[in-house]
């Protein structure tokens, strides 16, 4: 056996054991998971209960000691324990995109059957602008391109503390321009083009509707924001009630926040803290989509209401019993699957 399968050995045992406690019947996975959690008037998921308790008995260094590079080969492990099989009804290819300072990785996800001709979403994965790529959110860009029948162009923007803010906003921004740009020879239409993100992502695009809105050129047709971070400035209540037990904590949230804002970025900047923007009027319609044990759920679902009280067409969904980072936990959460499967679903209505 060689040194990298002695390696992958624990992950392949520790990826059956989750696989086959996914499938045992729900009164098994109870007695596994123990008493329900409740917290803020919430009872947490019992799949998401699961991943918690697998998180508690395989425990990893704490983010602040380790370097951004074994944080990010930590959450490729983590995600492919959880993800899932990459569904197989969509077509992938490589390609690029204009970033802040030179051409970017992108991944291009076509579905190949109920395509939605001409529609097409840019996706800025999560990880805090330190850690994820295009592999860790491979299985979610999948299933959004075949539920939604859209094009998914997944961008594999610059990360901190290497180049922290503003290059990672200034990549999403110049990729969303360029794929406009570019929309014909990708075959898609400019003006039916989406802007969507999960947690960090989820930031980047409301600060590419932002900037799309108040720049007058080329806009997303819609924003799909999955428990966006909004707030870098103030910590809201869920940040407190929410802030240890359930995967991501406060002290990993201040350490993404300092990995970002290296060189010094101002919090109450709009594109540090799209909350704190003056004006949202004028911005695409939005799907903001929260999780209810997620310290970040208070700052996202306050962004969606800043959304609709200055008119623009916003739905508010809260998956009451998860916890952040589901969408990358669908090999062991049906529920996860179809809140995919959901928000591929508005992505179809809205693109149309």
């Amino acid at each position: 056996m060689s040194a990298r399968q002695r390696q992958r050995a624990p992950q392949a045992l520790e990826a059956a054991a989750i696989a086959v406690v996914a499938s045992l019947p729900r009164p098994v996975k109870r007695m596994i998971a123990g008493a329900p959690i409740e917290r803020d008037g919430l009872t947490l998921d019992l799949d998401m209960q699961l991943v918690v308790r697998f998180a508690e008995r395989s425990p990893r260094a704490p983010l602040p000691t380790v370097t951004p590079v074994q944080a990010r080969d930590e959450l490729r492990r983590s995600t492919a324990l959880v993800s899932g099989r990459p569904r197989d009804d969509v077509a992938v290819r490589e390609a690029e995109l204009a970033g802040g300072a030179g051409p970017l990785r992108a991944r291009v996800y076509e579905p190949l059957e109920g395509r939605l001709p001409g529609a097409g979403v840019l996706y800025l994965h999560g990880g805090g602008w330190v850690v994820g790529d295009l592999d860790t959110h491979e299985v979610p860009c999948r299933a959004l391109a075949a539920s939604s029948g859209a094009t998914v162009v997944s961008v594999d923007y610059r990360l901190g503390p290497e180049d922290p803010f503003p290059a990672p906003v200034d990549d999403a921004i110049a990729a969303f321009t360029d794929l406009c740009e570019r929309a014909d020879d990708l075959g898609l239409d400019a003006g039916r083009l989406a802007v969507a993100g999960d947690s960090a992502g989820g930031h980047l695009a409301a600060v590419t509707a932002q900037h799309a809105a108040r720049a007058g050129g080329a806009a997303p047709a819609f924003q799909l924001l999955i428990y966006p971070a909004t707030d870098l400035a103030e910590k809201s209540a869920s940040r407190r009630i929410f802030a240890e037990g359930f995967l991501l904590t406060d002290e990993n949230i201040d350490w993404y926040r300092a990995n970002f804002l290296a060189a010094g970025g101002d919090v109450n900047d709009p594109r540090v803290s799209p909350l704190l923007a003056p004006d949202l009027a004028g911005l695409a319609p939005a799907m903001v989509v929260t999780a209810g044990f997620d310290p970040l759920r208070d700052e996202g679902e306050s962004y969606a209401r800043r959304l609709s009280d200055a008119g623009v067409r916003t739905v508010l969904r809260r998956h009451a019993g998860f916890v952040h980072g589901f969408i990358n936990m669908a090999g062991v959460s049906q529920g996860a699957a179809l809140a995919l499967a959901e928000m591929g679903g508005v992505l179809r209505a809205a693109l149309a």
